[in-house]
């Protein structure tokens, strides 16, 4: 075989080496995440981040973060303000090898912070090689210096600009629009992120200051009370069972656990775990101690207080974290994390240190506080009963095949595709548009499982209720995947699970129901980018032969303007409804791959996430009219 020239011209020539900041800018994903909104306000967070570790360290009390009018951010923080004394190895100011080595930090040798949460030393010079411009403004030792960057480098030198008897650091960055999709920041975002870290720093103000015109806006998070204040502010939506948070906080070795809980009257559970101030998403040794210590503890209560006989079986680890809301934040000098998200702890230690204490602790509060105990064991054992049930269900519809791979729901209108990848499955409202959907749909990858009605609200029920519910059930064994304990991802039969509903309140609400049923019950489907919400037209615009769908309001209004310049009969139809639409429609509009829009549901806040769908499904009122009025203005009033 004669090698073609490209292969003929790999010699050294062709080995590119990234110089400085290079490789940030290259490969952005790689150190934020994404170039779309997650990684806009990633940038943010690296920032905030270093004067929170300042804050660790006990010499920062205030951190102001403040987007600009011109969607710049500037963040400001009373610490001791970045070393500007030159470097011994590189001779540049330490500020400045800050701002532009990778890997160079405080963070390393144990002796600029013991604990902190930027462990690799990338934070400040990632967002400065992402940023158009940064300026950074240091005050210490009775002197204010300054320091202007752009995309990876220092612009001007380290210069002195004042005297002043203050301390602290000030970052202002413009992101780069030539690296970001859309720069635009959202507050809420924010507010979640940064309220969650005043939780986690008893005692630190953060300040968040929004001075865009017409979304001018300030909050201040400030808990003295700390992650006790944290669970409080999860719980505020939903009914505690017992008064006391149970909180205890122990120092040992280099090593800290801090653990705030309380149980509610809900289904479901909600632990956050952190380690120096990192949200580990996917648990990790902290999470293990935590979970073993609390199914120990409580049976051995439970059988010494005779709420078990010596014949019953144990509380499981499901029955004793049913309704529980706890936050788990342990500090250590040398955390490690599995995977470059830093989502999981792996340190060994962590996990007696915190199953230890866990365990004298809770044991401590059950006997301190018999009341109480009775009614969190009274609840673990409504938990374990119920769960029985669920089991006794799962048994039964197994059997009549509802649960069996072999046997799939009779509306489900499957695809000849097998491997799960290259198959997508869209949950339709009603037979009307499910019909329309059949017909339309390439059978060879794509399948319609129509949905009749509102399904059953998992947000008030348990899993025995829910395993009643035809239509759920018919989504189990559609996926093939199990449900809450026996949920096994490696048996989804379709990698895209597409909701699509009408473009109006029901179809809203029919979509939110099915959000919360994923979310608590499944929830890997989401985490790992499965779901799916489709986005049919409003309306279709016809000229003559030629036809336009447009998607919201605004797009509408921007045809109509533009469709006015020249002379033409237009006719406009507005969709109410998938079942308005014949099946060469909903093909062109909402199901071929290469013309449709498909919204991936993605969970970027799971105590966020909790309080919304706590918020919008529960049982309290007041709070869901609150959510409404604060938020009617995004809504589109014209569904």
């Amino acid at each position: 075989m004669t090698p073609n020239i490209e292969q003929q011209l790999y010699t050294a020539e062709q080995i590119q080496v990234l110089e400085g900041l290079e490789p940030v800018r290259k490969r952005p994903g790689m150190y934020i995440g994404s170039t779309g909104p997650r990684g806009l306000h990633h940038l943010v967070y690296e920032i905030v981040d270093n004067s929170v570790d300042e804050a660790l360290a006990g010499y920062c009390s205030h951190i102001s973060i403040i987007i600009q009018a011109d969607n710049s951010i500037r963040v400001e923080d009373d610490g001791r303000g970045m070393p500007v004394d030159l470097h011994s190895k590189l001779k540049l100011p330490a500020v400045e090898v800050i701002h532009t080595v990778l890997h160079a930090g405080g963070k390393f040798g144990g002796s600029g912070y013991k604990v902190s949460g930027g462990l690799h030393g990338v934070g400040a010079s990632v967002v400065n090689a992402l940023s158009s411009k940064m300026v950074v403004e240091i005050k210490r030792d009775g002197k204010e210096y300054s320091q202007t960057y752009s995309r990876g480098k220092a612009i001007t030198a380290l210069e002195e600009i004042g005297e002043t008897e203050k301390t602290g650091s000030t970052t202002t960055f413009w992101p780069d629009p030539e690296i970001f999709d859309e720069v635009d920041y959202d507050f809420y975002t924010l507010e979640h992120r940064l309220r969650e870290m005043a939780f986690l720093n008893r005692g630190v103000k953060i300040t968040l200051e929004d001075k865009r015109e017409d979304r001018k806006k300030k909050e201040v998070f400030h808990y003295e009370g700390g992650i006790r204040e944290f669970v409080k502010h999860q719980n505020q939506n939903k009914q505690v069972i017992h008064n006391d948070i149970i909180y205890f906080e122990v120092s040992k070795n280099e090593m800290e656990v801090e653990i705030a809980m309380q149980y509610t009257d809900r289904y479901n559970e909600l632990i956050l775990c952190y380690a120096n101030n990192i949200n580990t998403t996917e648990g990790g040794t902290h999470l293990i101690g935590f979970k073993s210590a609390l199914t120990r503890v409580f049976n051995d209560y439970a059988r010494k207080n005779k709420f078990l006989k010596d014949n019953d079986d144990p509380l499981t680890g499901e029955d004793v974290r049913e309704g529980l809301t706890a936050i788990v934040s342990v500090k250590l000098l040398s955390p490690q994390f599995e995977g470059q998200t830093k989502s999981k702890l792996g340190n060994s230690e962590i996990r007696g240190f915190v199953e230890t204490n866990t365990n004298e602790h809770l044991t401590a509060f059950l006997e301190e506080n018999p009341q109480q105990a009775r009614i969190i064991l009274d609840k673990c054992l409504r938990a374990a009963r119920a769960r029985e049930a669920a089991r006794k269900a799962r048994e039964l519809t197994r059997r009549k095949g509802v649960l069996d791979d072999n046997s799939l729901p009779g509306k489900l209108a499957d695809c000849q595709e097998r491997d799960p990848a290259r198959s997508e499955i869209f949950l339709v409202e009603g037979d009307s548009a499910g019909g329309s959907a059949k017909q339309g749909r390439d059978r060879a990858r794509q399948a319609i499982l129509p949905l009749r009605g509102k399904i059953l609200n998992v947000e008030k029920a348990r899993l025995d209720k829910i395993l009643n519910s035809e239509e759920i059930k018919n989504m189990i064994t559609a996926f093939g995947c199990g449900i809450g304990s026996d949920f096994d991802l490696e048996k989804l039969r379709y990698h895209k699970i597409i909701i699509m509903t009408d473009a109006d309140v029901d179809g809203a609400h029919i979509r939110t129901l099915l959000l919360t049923f994923f979310y608590r019950y499944m929830t890997p489907l989401i985490e790992e980018g499965h779901v799916y919400a489709a986005l049919p037209p409003l309306y279709q615009v016809k000229r003559g032969k030629e036809i336009i769908y447009t998607y919201s309001e605004r797009e509408q209004d921007k045809l109509m303007e533009k469709m006015g310049e020249t002379p033409g009969k237009i006719d406009i139809q507005r969709y109410k409804g998938l079942g308005e639409m014949d099946f060469h429609q909903l093909w062109e509009t909402t199901m071929d791959y290469e013309k449709r829009t498909l919204k991936q549901i993605t969970l970027e806040d799971v105590a966020a996430a909790d309080e919304v769908f706590t918020t919008l499904m529960g049982d309290k009122v007041a709070p869901r009219k609150k959510f409404i009025e604060d938020n009617a203005r995004y809504a589109n009033l014209d569904i």
